[in-house]
């Protein structure tokens, strides 16, 4: 039997979801979700939320675009890449209870939520769904969940059976544990200022005060009462007002403005909504500066030399403890790449290289020559896949792509979140070309989609 077909730019479902006031119920959906007590486990151990909230939320809504506004081709790449993703996901929480990211009942119940929180947008508004606009709108959703191949039996049959579901989970499942709390009343109390406020650093301190009181008490006030009434939280008067308020005045203000204002992602699909204007536009400038910054630049002086490549093949061979020989061949490696760094890149012939130097002649050189990174990059990648194989299996292990890349600076979800990404075909381990691949791409990639392009984590 063919599944139906994914939604197009005239469904209920985008035009739900492409709104701008859908953003009043996000933090509701991600408390609902993160209450289930896998997603609680998996949250709090692989995920960077803490650290990087904005980041996190814009990668999730950009995942949602790629999942709900895309054509067929792009939903199962988008589909394909989540379960690569997830299938990593697991482990034991703190109360000795396996957990995995792969359950069907779990990535079912992050689903149904995402169509709940589109029928409670309409409803807090005080304009609720049809009969026949909720079996619409679920028909749509259920056509693009089609695509998780999930068992019949995971989500309610029909829209009308939703409600009932929702409150069953909600009395039978979910738990009020830490990451719920910490989503509720603490995260935006120090959340550090999104990028794109830089102007506003100044009275970041009390404005994000503000903005944590407000959400949580929109998310308070906006929860299921069955959530409320089973972990007995309250609902202040203030907070039913605010929230009357805030979904009513949205209503009125959003359904009266042309298409352009009104949506965040445009029914028709996700290319009018987020325009790259400019420099932004190419995104191995920012990648490559940060690859200078963190990696090459073993002094910090804002220069490369060889000894800089030298630290780098000393630091790869102290964290591996290799044999002598094995230890020449990386230092062997990394000095081909300083001359190639050298002989291409250093314009002045003072024997460093600068950021600006750097940058420019990898774009120049990945753009007119396909084999410019065969001749230096490639040389030291294989080298250090080759010394992190300790085992001399051919592949690197969790543990083994740890060693290499793991440090004080970085974050062990990064870590995870990294493997992920560089095992492409998700078997649990990294080929050589895998790993060449993905630096690669790192490299070349000109948008941040692409897995390699996340090597150091995620951008």
């Amino acid at each position: 039997m063919s599944r139906p077909r994914p939604p197009g730019p005239d469904s209920l479902l985008r035009r739900h979801l492409g709104e701008h006031r859908i953003a009043l119920v996000a933090w509701r959906l991600l408390v609902l979700q993160t209450a289930h007590p896998a997603v609680a486990a998996g949250t709090g151990r692989y995920s960077t939320y803490r650290a990087h909230p904005w980041r996190r939320m814009e990668h999730t809504m950009d995942s949602g675009r790629r999942l709900f506004f895309s054509d067929h081709d792009a939903l199962r790449r988008e589909v394909a890449r989540l379960e690569r993703t997830h299938r990593r996901i697991h482990g034991v929480d703190e109360k000795g209870r396996p957990f995995t990211a792969d359950d069907a009942e779990v990535r079912a119940w992050v689903l149904v939520t995402l169509y709940e929180a589109l029928t409670a947008m309409r409803e807090l508004s005080g304009d609720p769904c049809t009969p026949a606009e909720l079996d619409q709108l679920y028909g749509e959703f259920r056509a693009v969940c089609a695509e998780f191949g999930l068992p019949d039996d995971v989500l309610p049959a029909t829209a009308a059976d939703v409600p009932a579901h929702i409150d069953r989970v909600i009395r039978e499942r979910l738990e009020y544990g830490e990451e719920v709390r910490y989503l509720l009343f603490q995260i935006l109390r120090e959340a550090p200022r999104p990028r794109r406020l830089r102007r506003l650093e100044p009275v970041w301190p009390p404005l994000r005060a503000l903005v944590a009181r407000a959400v949580t008490a929109l998310t308070v006030a906006d929860l299921p009462p069955a959530f409320r009434e089973r972990f007995g939280i309250p609902c202040p008067r203030g907070a039913a007002a605010l929230s009357w308020t805030l979904h009513h005045g949205a209503r009125q203000v959003t359904t009266r403005l042309p298409a352009r204002l009104r949506y965040r992602t445009p029914p028709g699909g996700t290319t009018a909504a987020r325009p790259h204007r400019g420099r932004r536009a190419d995104a191995r400038p920012p990648r490559l500066e940060m690859f200078f910054r963190q990696v090459l630049d073993q002094t910090g002086d804002g220069r490369i030399d060889a000894a800089d490549l030298a630290a780098m093949a000393h630091n790869v061979c102290w964290q591996l403890e290799l044999t002598p020989e094995r230890e020449a061949g990386v230092y062997a490696a990394f000095d081909t790449w300083w001359q190639h760094i050298r002989t291409s890149m250093d314009t002045d012939e003072d024997g460093r290289v600068g950021r600006a130097e750097f940058v420019a002649a990898v774009m120049a050189g990945v753009d007119r020559d396909p084999e410019y990174l065969d001749r230096g990059l490639h040389v030291a990648v294989r080298a250090l896949f080759r010394a992190a194989d300790t085992d001399g299996s051919g592949h690197l292990c969790a543990d083994e792509y740890r060693a290499v890349f793991g440090g004080s600076r970085v974050h062990p979800a990064e870590l995870n979140h990294g493997f992920r990404q560089v095992d492409a075909d998700g078997d649990g381990l990294i080929s050589e070309e895998e790993f060449v691949r993905a630096f690669t791409d790192f490299f070349t990639a000109r948008t941040d989609t692409t897995a390699g392009s996340q090597l150091l984590g995620r951008p």
